[in-house]
C-alpha cells in the first residue's frame, strides 16, 4: 500500500477527537478536519478545515477527494452518518478508514451480544463488505476505558470527588488507555498500514485490577474520605435490560450498564493479553509513570461529559 499522507478527521472535539487531531499532526500527517456547516471551533492554522453536511453523500465525497485516510470519532449512535461517511470515502477512493471504534472488545464473542454495540457491528460488517471487495481497508482500535477520562468523570472511578465501585470484588484484570496514548497510536496504525490493515489492533497503557487502580488512587489523592461500593455486574447487567425494555429508559442506565458490564463482567476480553503496543510506539506504564496520571487527574479542573464518549 502506498504511504499515507493526507488525512480527513471526522470528531475533532469533544472527549477523544483532540488527542486524535494531535497524534495526527504530531506524526506529520497533513489533516483536513470536517466539521458541521453550523461549527464554530477554532483549530490549528496547520489544519485544514472543511465544512459538510453529514446527511449528503455528494458533500462527504466531495470533501474527502484526495484524502489517504479517514479517521472517524463519531459518536456510534450517529450509525446513519458513519455508514454515509463510508460510501463516501470509497467513493473518493480513500485507502484506509478507521471509525469510531475506540472502546471494549467487540471482536469477542460475548460482547457483540451486548445491545450497546449493535451500531458498531453495523459499521464493522459494511467496512468488511467493502474491504472484501478490494474498495477500502479499514483498521478497529481496541484500547479499553479511556484511563484519565475515566478516572475523572466516573466511569472507572471518580478521584477528583474520591468515589470508586469495586465490581465483582474488583479482582479481574481489565485493559485501559489514556486518551493521548489513543491519539497517538491511531496516528501510528497509518504509519504502518499493510501492518495494520483489515483487522483489530488492542492497545493499552495499563493492564490493571480495580483493587490495585483503588490502591494507586489512594496514594495519589490521599487515603482519607473515600466512599468504595463493593457492586455485581451481573446484577447491573439485569438492571440494564429491564431499563432497556421500559417505553422511556434512561439513556445513562442502560448504556452505561452494558458498557460497565462489557469492561468488568466476566469473559467479555477486556484484557488484553496480546498487543499491539510495540508496533504502534507504546508501552505499559510504569508504576511511577501510572502515579503521575493520577495525580494529574486528582486535581481540579474542567471534566468533560461522559455522553458519547466511551462506547
Amino acid at each position: 500500500m502506498a504511504s499515507i499522507t493526507k488525512v480527513a478527521l471526522a470528531g475533532a472535539t469533544g472527549n477523544l477527537g483532540p488527542s486524535i487531531l494531535k497524534g495526527l499532526l504530531d506524526a506529520g500527517f497533513q489533516v483536513t478536519v470536517l466539521t458541521r456547516q453550523s461549527s464554530t471551533h477554532s483549530f490549528p492554522a496547520n489544519v485544514n478545515v472543511s465544512k459538510v453536511d453529514y446527511e449528503s453523500l455528494d458533500s462527504l465525497t466531495s470533501a474527502l477527494q484526495g484524502q489517504d485516510a479517514v479517521v472517524s470519532t463519531l459518536a456510534s449512535l450517529a450509525l446513519g452518518t458513519q455508514l454515509l461517511l463510508i460510501d463516501a470515502a470509497v467513493k473518493a477512493g480513500v485507502k484506509r478508514f478507521i471509525p469510531s471504534e475506540f472502546g471494549s472488545n467487540t471482536i469477542n464473542e460475548k460482547a457483540r451480544q451486548l445491545p450497546v454495540y449493535k451500531d458498531k457491528l453495523a459499521v464493522q460488517a459494511a467496512l468488511q463488505k467493502e474491504a472484501d471487495a478490494g474498495r477500502i481497508s479499514y483498521t478497529l482500535v481496541l484500547n479499553g476505558p479511556f484511563l484519565d477520562w475515566g478516572l475523572k468523570v466516573g466511569f472507572v472511578g471518580n478521584v477528583p470527588e474520591k468515589k470508586f465501585d469495586l465490581w465483582d470484588g474488583g479482582e479481574r484484570v481489565f485493559s485501559a488507555t489514556s486518551l493521548p496514548s489513543v491519539g497517538k497510536a491511531t496516528a501510528n496504525i497509518l504509519k504502518h498500514p499493510e501492518e495494520t490493515k483489515n483487522r483489530a489492533v488492542y492497545i493499552q497503557d495499563t493492564a490493571i485490577t480495580l483493587k490495585q487502580l483503588l490502591a494507586v488512587c489512594k496514594k495519589a489523592a490521599g487515603e482519607d474520605g473515600w466512599t468504595i461500593n463493593d457492586g455485581s455486574t451481573e446484577e447491573m447487567y439485569n438492571n440494564a435490560w429491564a431499563e432497556l425494555k421500559k417505553e422511556q429508559p434512561n439513556h445513562m442506565v442502560f448504556v452505561f450498564g452494558f458498557l460497565k458490564t462489557g469492561v468488568w463482567g466476566e469473559g467479555y476480553g477486556s484484557h488484553y493479553e496480546k498487543t499491539d503496543n510495540e508496533l504502534l510506539g507504546l508501552k505499559d506504564l510504569s508504576e511511577a509513570e501510572l502515579e503521575q496520571l493520577v495525580a494529574n487527574v486528582a486535581r481540579p479542573g474542567e471534566a468533560k461529559t461522559t455522553d458519547g464518549a466511551f462506547y
